[in-house]
């Protein structure tokens, strides 16, 4: 439910703050005061049109705001998109702002956090219903026809028990034809896996061997510069001259007179200490360079070796992998693709019986779906025609076509030909209406009067009551082409639609404003040269007086019938409360 509307700066309305209760509320005004501007607001924060033209000519930008109720019905996926997208502070009431700036960097929020327009206008469409000459109206909408009709029809059960079926043959027929154009391609695929495993077998890869290989090239290729370097630091350490003692004997020397000094001052022991230790240390570096000059190799052979397996390892990588790793996991993936080939026609025939089993529980199911939703059709006809005929629309016919198309990969039907079945069924539904005695049935969206538009709109919307789930429906001028009596009939459809639906009517008839719950005067009034547009909420004699100047004039015969208007829907709502 509309709980508040905040307005400022908005065409000609400076600041506005309407509060809303339940049931219908009707908006009554002089042609040009502004009521349709209160509709646009509404549809800006919903996501619609929102351009700097809007913006009140003195000001920088306007500010829309609209607080809702979050709807029982439609709880479960308004929660799910503000969740999305962390925008759920409460899960009562939800709040828009949009706000207009002449810069063209509009902003919009929900919850006080950004939001984009498209998720305004997603969530909008579960709150709001706009019905206006011009509008795009909802039940416009062919694709909405069937959706609307299961509600109507209460098949839910049989909805849900079709679409358990239809998903298990969705992955039965992928899986089908994943199988026969591996089937298809079967030979050329066994030649180059078999190649693949095979190529990458021979290699008999290690991971992490080419890590190893990397150090022993460079090891082998610089073999004789690390014998040289080996030697070099050896013969420095171990080997004398004539003329030069090694640097082994020189600290041998050292750590001997070094010993000599502690024997004769204590103080110096620590000192002798190190000099024995560092002797010991460069005794074993002497040991690891003699060692290691020992496993250096000269093998140019080994050398190929390595230089031929790196080159191995270098072109696998670019054909399968970027590491030892992935290149055997690429030919496990292999095997397991060539194993399944193998077993590639025994499984289509398997996932073959399957799909008839399940063609055969869809056709069942969807047969049954289909008988509901053609006797829900039929009900659904009289009733609106009903509803049309209490609207002066006595000759008017409505129906629910329901069509079925051929396919021969589609579900077998009572005939034996095959049609075409989607997530929704086998039926494609669409409303057709012939507004005028004589005339055949056609599309209804390709009816043209506004308001023969209207009141079949109100004829619906009062039959389909309980499957609408939009909680605010908005009404723009629907008493457009009909007169007073008629006006009184629409009044009370939209006051009993009220009863299951918030209903805001722009209207220009008495009648019908004097079933409203609330009535709000839309007036504009200039102050200091500047004309602003004003809405008061009227009651008692203000009410009694807008409905008298709706008649005619405030006179006291208009006032005479303004009060018999509001007596007749009193009586009328009195008899019909729920």
């Amino acid at each position: 439910m509309l709980k508040e509307l905040r307005i400022e700066n908005f065409a000609i309305i400076d600041q506005l703050e309407l509060l809303f209760g339940s049931g219908l509320t009707a908006f009554t005004g002089e042609t040009g005061a502004g009521k349709s501007i209160l509709l646009d607001a509404i549809e800006a924060l919903m996501g619609g049109r929102a351009e700097g033209t809007m913006i009140r000519s003195d000001a920088d930008r306007a500010t829309l705001e609209a607080v809702f109720t979050i709807p029982d019905q439609n709880r479960k996926e308004i929660i799910a998109l503000l969740a999305a997208e962390e925008l759920l502070d409460n899960d009562q009431e939800i709040i828009f702002n949009r706000e207009i700036r002449r810069n063209g960097r509009n902003a919009a929020r929900i919850n006080g956090h950004a939001a984009s327009v498209t998720l305004m206008r997603e969530i909008g469409s579960y709150l709001v219903d706009i019905h206006g000459q011009s509008e795009h109206l909802s039940l416009l909408t062919v694709r909405e026809h069937l959706n609307l009709l299961d509600r109507y029809a209460d098949d839910s059960r049989l909805l849900e028990q079709y679409q358990q079926v239809y998903e298990q043959m969705k992955k039965v027929r992928a899986e089908l034809e994943t199988l026969r154009k591996t089937e298809q391609d079967a030979a050329r695929q066994t030649d180059l896996l078999t190649y693949q495993i095979q190529e990458i077998d021979a290699a008999r890869l290690e991971p992490g061997e080419e890590d190893t290989l990397r150090s022993e090239l460079t090891r082998l290729a610089n073999a004789e510069k690390l014998a040289s370097l080996a030697q070099t630091a050896f013969t420095l350490l171990e080997e004398s001259t004539p003329d030069t003692q090694s640097i082994s004997g020189m600290l041998g020397e050292v750590t001997q007179s070094i010993q000599r000094l502690a024997h004769i001052d204590d103080s110096l022991q620590d000192l002798a200490d190190q000099s024995e230790a560092a002797a010991a240390q460069l005794a074993d570096v002497s040991l690891s360079l003699q060692e290691y000059m020992d496993q250096i190799e000269f093998n140019p052979r080994r050398l190929t070796e390595v230089e031929n397996r790196l080159v191995l390892i270098t072109t696998l990588k670019k054909k399968y992998g970027s590491d030892e790793q992935s290149i055997l996991d690429f030919a496990d993936h292999a095997r397991l693709q060539l194993e399944n080939i193998s077993h590639a026609e025994e499984r289509i025939q398997e996932m073959e019986q399957h799909e008839s089993m399940l063609m055969q529980q869809l056709s069942e199911v969807a047969l049954a779906l289909s008988a509901a939703r053609q006797s829900a059709a039929r009900s659904l006809s009289e009733q609106v025609e009903k509803e049309l005929a209490d609207l002066k629309m006595a000759g008017a016919r409505f129906s629910v076509s329901l069509e079925h198309k051929p396919d021969q990969d589609g579900v077998p039907v009572a005939d034996g030909t095959c049609v075409r079945f989607t997530r929704s069924g086998i039926d494609q539904a669409e409303f057709l209406i012939a507004p005028n005695p004589g005339e055949g049935l056609k599309p209804l969206v390709k009816i043209a009067s506004g308001g023969e538009t209207s009141r079949l709109m109100l004829a619906l919307k009062n039959v389909l009551a309980k499957a609408d789930t939009i909680p605010v429906l908005i009404f723009d001028e629907i008493d457009q082409g009909i007169g007073g009596r008629v006006g009184a009939i629409v009044g009370e459809k939209l006051w009993q639609l009220g009863n299951s639906h918030q209903v805001l009517c722009v209207t220009h008839l008495a009648q019908l404003a004097a079933y409203g719950n609330q009535h709000f005067h839309v007036y504009k009034r200039v102050d200091q040269g500047r004309t602003h547009t004003v809405v008061e909420e009227l009651r008692g004699q203000q009410r009694l007086g807008e409905l008298a100047l709706m008649f005619g004039s405030d006179s006291e015969a208009n006032r005479i019938a303004a009060q018999e208007a509001l007596a007749v829907a009193d009586q009328y709502k009195a008899s019909h409360l729920i």
